[in-house]
């Protein structure tokens, strides 16, 4: 449900539209986004031994990919195609992101000259960036918020209070004040960074680290989930405790190299802030509307943090979890 969630909010930025729950077009959509994930986390020989390649043809590691890409390339060709045929977007004014990277290939203000290639490029990295990370984020805290029933107690009733029990609407100034909330959040990306190894990088120029020399196009890849765990950085830090960020400055905004969930520098993550924004704005509903239980039968300590193999850090097994609707009771 969490990744519905992620998955409509992405497709309404970047396609202008979202899919139904039932349709056609919802499963094709799921469909690419599972494909491109494993052939991403594949191993291939080639990329190590570029004369092994003909056994990434023998396993079908090479067919695959080929056969994702291709279906990726019509994907994204097809919603370009379709909003250059629609001038009317422009003028209603519902432009969305491909809108606006036609404009700047058409006005020729991008500092590049944009193709086709460059538009279904940066489609991808939203496509596949910004929605299992979400999703991945919101079901990681809500499973160590039902583990840890006092925090998510202490979470729902700092909301509760600021939102107000007459049922209205959360608003973004409520998210600025939840502290608790916030420290909730940063707990959990510290603990389950969506994604543990970030994208890899590559070295630009010679550089020196201590004793080791690293030569230029050097691929790098940067442990965020060690990082967070660190016993020098963090007390206790397999532990799921948010109180460790109240009245601590250290955030994930690419300042505080102890936690890095969206990277550092220029190459940090530029969907940073809609992410967290869209994480926030979830929690804050989920925790505010509802209270909630375990099936009957489980207990806190079968709720497992098991993790699926991939570039997002995904939980193994899913989370189930029985929502009960808030009355506004705060004696409830």
């Amino acid at each position: 449900m969490l990744i519905l969630f992620s998955n409509t909010i992405i497709t309404r930025i970047a396609f202008g539209r979202s899919y139904d729950e039932e349709s056609s077009e919802r499963s094709m959509f799921e469909n690419l986004l599972s494909d491109s994930q494993a052939v991403s986390a594949n191993f291939f020989f080639s990329d190590y031994f570029p004369c092994l390649s003909l056994v990434d043809r023998l396993t079908g590691g090479l067919t695959r990919l080929e056969k994702t890409f291709k279906a990726l390339d019509s994907f994204y060709q097809g919603m370009v195609d379709e909003h250059k045929s629609d001038e009317k977007r422009s003028k209603l004014g519902q432009e969305d992101f491909i809108d606006v990277l036609l404009q700047l290939q058409k006005d020729g203000s991008s500092p590049i000259k944009l193709t086709f290639d460059h538009i279904k490029a940066l489609l991808q990295d939203i496509f596949t960036a910004g929605t299992d990370t979400s999703a991945a984020t919101l079901v990681w805290a809500m499973t160590e918020l039902v583990k840890n029933p006092n925090t998510m107690e202490k979470a729902q009733q700092e909301i509760r209070n600021i939102a107000g029990n007459n049922g209205s609407t959360i608003h973004e100034n409520d998210l600025q004040e939840s502290r608790y909330l916030q420290a909730v959040i940063k707990e959990t990306m510290r603990l389950h960074p969506p994604a543990p190894l970030l994208v890899p990088h590559e070295t630009t120029q010679k550089c020196n680290i201590f004793e080791y020399e690293i030569p230029p196009k050097t691929v790098v890849h940067v442990n965020a989930w060690a990082i967070g765990r660190d016993p020098d950085s963090w007390e206790n830090p397999d532990k799921f405790l948010p109180e460790r960020f109240i009245g601590n400055s250290i955030d994930f905004r690419g300042r505080d190299f102890e936690l890095i969930p969206f990277g550092a520098g220029r190459r940090g993550c530029p969907g940073l802030h809609m992410g967290v924004a869209t994480v926030e704005f979830a929690l804050a509903n989920l925790l505010y509307w509802f209270n909630w239980e375990l099936p009957d039968g489980m207990k806190r300590e079968d709720t497992d943090t098991d993790v699926k193999l991939g570039i997002t850090m995904h939980k193994k097994n899913p989370l189930c979890l029985m929502p009960r609707k808030w009355s506004g009771n705060f004696d409830e």
